[in-house]
C-alpha cells in the first residue's frame, strides 16, 4: 500500500529538519527548502524526496507545484517557511517571504487536491495580554511587531482558500533543542554564564517570560495533528504551548546554578534605565558598524508575560507536552552541551541565528570555519607547496601528515580565541609551539614566518567571500591582533631559552603578509 504523500516547506528550517525525521518512515514527503538536504543537516530517507527551492521563486515554484500534481498530487502539507528576526526592522523579507511567499504556495496548492494545508504561526502574532488573561485559541494575531503583523495576514489569508481546501493553523510558542537554538535565549545565556560586567543584570523585576516548548514536543505535535485532521474543523486554530510562560528570572537562576554550582544572585536593573541602556547600545553600535542583539523595541516588553491558556488543543488532540521537556527541566542539558562540546554549540546557534544577528566576532568566527578546509590547503602551500615564497628547511622537513596535525591545531586556536575573545588561548599554543619548535632546532625566523603566513592566508580568503563587506576593522582586531599577539609570544620565548635572535620579521611587517 502506498504512503499518503506530503508536502513541506522550510523543510531546511528548524522545526522543519525535525520534523522529517519524526515522520520519514509514514509518509512520501515532497520537502522544499532553501538550503541543500546536506547543508542543512536533514535526514536522508527513501521516503523524503529534496527540492531545494525558494517559496519567493514563483516560477521555480509553479514548476515544482506542476510536477507534484502530475504524480498524483498530495494529501498534506505543512506551511513552515517563513522569514524571522529580533532586529525589529521591517525587512523587506517579511513581505517576500512571509506575504507573498505565501500566496505563491496557497495559489499552487489548488492544484494538488489537499486534505488539509497546516499553516504554522505563532503566539508570537498576538498582543501580551493583560495580567492575568491570557492567549488562547480564540485570541486575536493583532500583535504589532512586524512578524506578528505578516502572521496575522497569513492567518487572515487562508481564509480566502476555504473553497478550495481546508486549512489549520497552528500557534507554536518559542521553540528550542538541548542545544538552546533560540535566538534569545542563546544570547541571554552567552550573558549570564559569562564574566562580563552585565552577566548578573535581569532587565526590570526579571519578569519579561513567554512560554518555550521543545522541539521535540513540537514535531510530536504535528504528528498528532496528521494523524488527527480528519476530527478537526476548517480553519481552527491551535495552540502548541504549553500554560502559562517562565520568566527571565527563573531561566537566570536555573542555568547560573547548573553552571557554576552555586545560586546567584541576579541584580534588577528597572526598566526606565533599562530603555534608556537600550538607545544607547544601539546608537554606539550603529556607530561602530556592529549593533548589538538587545535593540530599542524590546525595552516596551520589559516585565511582560505571555501567558498562555491551551486546554482547549489538549482536549482536542490529547496532546500534552511532556514534563520532562519543559524549558527549566532541559536547562541542564543546554548547559552540559555548551560545557562538553562549545564548537557544535555555536554553530548550531550561529546557524539560527542567521549570520546578520550574530555578534561580530561569532560572525568572523562563522566565516574561518566556512573556509576552514581552504585556509589549511592554502597555509601548508605557502609553507612548503608550490605556492611557498621563501626557503623554511625546517618546515619542509615536517611529513605531511604532521603538517596538516599542526595546522588544523593552530587554526583551531585561533578560532577558539575569536569565539571567546580570549586571545591568551592562541597566545598559550603559540607558547607551546615555540617550546617545541626551539627544541627542535628551528630559527625562531621560520616560526614567526609561519604564523604570519596565517594571518596572511586568512586575509586572502576573507577578502573573497562577499559576507565580509564591511568587516575589515573587525578582522583586522580579531585575526591580525590575535596573530600578533601570537608572534610576540614566539618571540619571547625564543628570547627566554637563549636563542639570542628576536627574527628578521618584527611585529607590523608580520602583521601585513
Amino acid at each position: 500500500m502506498a504512503l499518503p504523500r506530503i508536502v513541506i516547506t522550510g523543510a531546511s528550517g528548524f522545526i522543519g529538519r525535525h520534523l522529517l525525521d519524526t515522520i520519514k518512515e509514514r509518509y512520501q514527503i515532497v520537502a522544499m527548502g532553501r538550503r541543500s538536504q546536506r547543508q542543512c543537516g536533514a535526514p536522508v530517507h527513501p521516503n523524503i524526496v529534496w527540492h531545494q527551492v525558494d517559496i519567493g521563486d514563483c516560477e521555480r515554484l509553479t514548476a515544482l507545484f506542476h510536477e507534484i500534481r502530475d504524480e498524483g498530487g498530495a494529501e498534506l502539507l505543512i506551511h513552515l517557511a517563513a522569514h524571522y528576526d529580533f532586529t525589529g526592522d521591517e525587512h523587506p523579507e517579511y513581505w517576500r517571504t512571509n506575504v507573498e511567499g505565501l500566496r505563491n504556495v496557497l495559489d499552487l496548492s489548488r492544484v494538488l487536491s489537499l486534505k488539509r494545508f497546516i499553516f504554522a504561526s505563532s503566539v508570537a502574532a498576538c498582543r501580551f495580554p493583560a495580567p492575568g488573561k491570557p492567549l488562547t485559541e480564540a485570541s486575536p494575531p493583532d500583535g504589532e511587531h512586524i512578524y506578528a503583523v505578516t502572521k496575522r495576514i497569513g492567518e487572515e489569508m487562508l481564509g480566502e482558500y476555504a473553497g478550495d481546501f481546508p486549512t489549520l493553523i497552528v500557534r507554536f510558542a518559542a521553540l528550542f533543542s538541548d542545544w538552546c537554538e533560540y535566538p534569545p535565549l542563546f544570547m541571554f545565556l552567552e550573558t549570564w554564564l559569562s564574566r562580563a560586567w552585565n552577566a548578573r543584570v535581569l532587565a526590570g523585576k526579571g519578569a519579561s517570560a513567554i512560554p518555550y516548548l521543545h522541539v521535540r514536543d513540537a514535531t510530536a505535535f504535528l504528528s498528532t495533528i496528521l494523524d488527527k485532521c480528519d476530527e478537526l474543523a476548517p480553519g481552527e486554530i491551535l495552540c502548541a504551548s504549553p500554560d502559562g510562560s517562565v520568566n527571565h528570572r527563573e531561566l537566570f537562576e536555573a542555568a547560573t546554578l547548573y553552571f557554576r554550582g552555586q545560586r546567584v544572585k541576579p541584580i534588577l536593573m528597572p526598566k526606565p534605565i533599562c530603555r534608556v541602556g537600550l538607545h544607547a547600545m544601539d546608537v554606539t553600535g550603529r556607530v561602530l558598524g556592529a549593533r548589538p542583539f538587545e535593540r530599542p523595541w524590546m525595552g516596551k516588553y520589559i516585565d511582560l508575560a505571555l501567558d498562555v491558556d491551551a486546554h482547549r488543543t489538549r482536549a482536542r488532540l490529547g496532546w500534552v507536552p511532556r514534563p520532562r521537556l519543559e524549558i527549566l527541566r532541559r536547562l541542564p542539558f543546554l548547559v552540559e552541551n555548551l560545557k562538553t562540546d562549545p564548537v557544535e554549540w555555536y554553530r548550531r546557534n550561529r546557524e539560527a541565528m542567521k549570520s546578520v544577528h550574530l555578534r561580530v566576532n561569532l560572525r568572523i568566527h562563522q566565516l574561518l570555519e566556512n573556509h576552514e578546509q581552504e585556509i589549511r590547503e592554502a597555509f601548508t602551500a605557502l609553507l612548503v607547496g608550490s605556492d611557498k615564497q621563501t626557503h623554511l628547511p625546517h618546515y619542509e622537513a615536517i611529513p605531511d601528515q604532521e603538517h596538516h596535525w599542526h595546522h588544523r591545531l593552530i587554526l583551531r586556536s585561533l578560532l577558539s580565541s575569536i569565539r571567546t575573545r580570549d586571545r591568551g588561548v592562541f597566545k598559550a599554543y603559540c607558547r607551546d609551539l615555540a617550546e617545541r619548535r626551539f627544541a627542535q632546532g628551528f630559527d625562531v625566523e621560520e616560526v614567526c614566518y609561519a604564523v604570519a603566513s596565517l594571518n596572511q592566508v586568512c586575509l586572502h580568503i576573507l577578502q573573497r567571500d562577499p559576507a565580509a563587506d564591511g568587516l575589515d576593522q573587525p578582522i583586522h582586531d580579531l585575526v591580525t591582533m590575535t596573530i600578533q599577539f601570537g608572534i610576540d609570544e614566539i618571540q619571547e620565548v625564543f628570547e627566554q631559552l637563549g636563542s639570542g635572535r628576536t627574527g628578521s620579521l618584527p611585529p607590523d611587517d608580520a602583521s601585513r603578509r
